[in-house]
């Protein structure tokens, strides 16, 4: 299972810039590139899907245990190096010890075996940018890393003086990428934009690997990649249903690929609709499932969408419907756009949220269920990511779960449960006690 990670300081660094570029530019030469994104992040692995061609896995120290990571692993069997994009700063997780860790892109490098490339903005700095590369370097010594690649030089004089900080310091230089403010990957309030939503996405990664295939040692990059065996492979998330009716459309996009796949691989059949086309779900589906995405940006289509909200109803009194954040969202009374303008959705739950006075809610979720949902019973621990900000104004159902942040601090949004209704402003990613 060879492969490398992709870090960086800190988020804003270019560090995905590189991975997609990198995962294009690996797959051009022949390679099969299995991608992995370490962290909660439901949007980046559409890139990498594009890039690559294979499904992106989220691998996530905090929320998951050693059978899941183990399960999620096995997925790169076939392939002939694995690519990781880590999330913020290589060191950063949370407080307090999840599952099996804090959340940080290095303890993903760590359990893998994957050197860390680390991606550095080197602007307004030229040698002192080694001091910050070897802190990171020294800070766990037993971490592996590859080497570094320079981002955003300014001039052939500057890269020279950058690369003699490192070698002074014993650094492996991978690259070099001269500064171009076209390289930026479009961007909205939960990070960039949805891979299906880029008006020329394509266009845009072929780019990225052509700059990397200039700029960078694609050869000592992939002589530095490692990493330990293979594991077993090992079965991913139960399905909560055999006919699942799952909303897919640029306003429902975010369900973690790990449970998709599980799913899949337990023979559940997925059934995609789209409610922005005003699609209903299939009358035959055991369960209806909203994923997150982006209503409030649809929300006067969502308002207007009669077919969708007619099926949702109608499967509604005799079977499960369950959201997620967006999906929950969308199963409320009302949803205030950030104008003010308040647009109808679905009625299932009483839950009122508003975008007009936005209020920045993330981090892990730990919830502990006081009622079922679907493929969960009462008393079960879940573990998921919150990300969001939407306010909420009228929460008057029942309370679904008890939930705490990742330091075990009781927070407000419960999620909500009417008859055969659940939501969740937390997506799911893992069951305690199951794989």
């Amino acid at each position: 299972m060879k492969g490398v990670l992709v870090s960086a300081p800190s988020s804003g660094t270019g560090k995905t810039t590189v991975m997609l570029g990198l995962l294009r530019a690996l797959s051009e030469d022949g390679l099969t590139v299995q991608p992995y994104k370490s962290g909660p992040d439901y949007i980046d692995p559409a890139f990498h899907r594009a890039a690559s061609g294979r499904a992106s896995f989220n691998l996530d120290t905090w929320s998951m245990g050693d059978g899941l990571l183990s399960a999620i692993s096995a997925q790169a069997a076939g392939a002939d190096i694995c690519v990781a994009e880590g999330s913020m700063g290589l060191y950063d997780g949370v407080a307090t010890r999840g599952l099996s860790g804090f959340g940080s892109s290095a303890e993903t490098a760590q359990r893998m075996g994957w050197p860390v490339v680390l991606v550095l903005d080197v602007g307004g700095q030229a040698q002192s940018a080694a001091a910050t590369a070897l802190g990171f370097r020294n800070y766990a010594p037993d971490l592996p890393f590859a080497g570094v690649i320079l981002n955003r030089v300014a001039s052939p004089r500057h890269e020279r003086l950058t690369r003699l900080g490192m070698e002074r310091a014993g650094l492996p230089v991978l690259g070099c990428l001269p500064r171009r403010g076209d390289l930026t990957l479009p961007e909205r309030h939960l990070g960039l934009i949805q891979a299906v939503e880029h008006p020329d996405l394509e266009a845009a990664i072929a780019g990225y690997a052509a700059f990397l295939r200039e700029h960078v040692d694609l050869d000592a990059i992939r002589a530095a990649a490692a990493g330990h065996a293979l594991p077993e492979a090992r079965a991913l998330p139960k399905p909560p249903a055999q006919r699942i009716a799952l909303a897919q459309d640029a306003a429902f996009s975010f369900t973690y690929p790990h449970l998709l796949e599980g799913w899949r691989a337990a023979g559940a059949e997925i059934l995609p609709f789209s409610p922005l086309a005003d699609e209903a779900p299939d009358a035959s589906a055991d369960l209806v499932w909203l994923p997150g995405g982006y209503p409030e940006l649809h929300a006067g289509k969502l308002a207007a969408a009669e077919t969708f909200r007619k099926g949702l109803r109608q499967h509604a009194e005799t079977r499960p419907v369950h959201g997620e954040c967006g999906g929950y969202m969308a199963l409320g009374e009302a949803l205030i756009d950030k104008q003010g303008e308040r647009h109808r959705m679905a009625g299932l739950l009483g839950l009122v949220t508003s975008y007009e006075k936005r209020k920045f809610h993330l981090g892990y979720r730990r919830a502990t269920l006081q009622a079922p949902m679907p493929g969960a019973q009462p008393g079960q621990a879940l573990r998921g990511h919150e990300f969001h900000y939407s306010t909420i104004l009228e929460q008057p159902d029942a309370p679904l779960a008890q939930v705490a942040d990742a330091d075990g601090n009781a927070v407000p949004e419960t999620g909500s449960l009417r008859g055969h209704v659940t939501g969740t402003f937390f997506h799911l990613i893992s069951a305690e006690g199951a794989a």
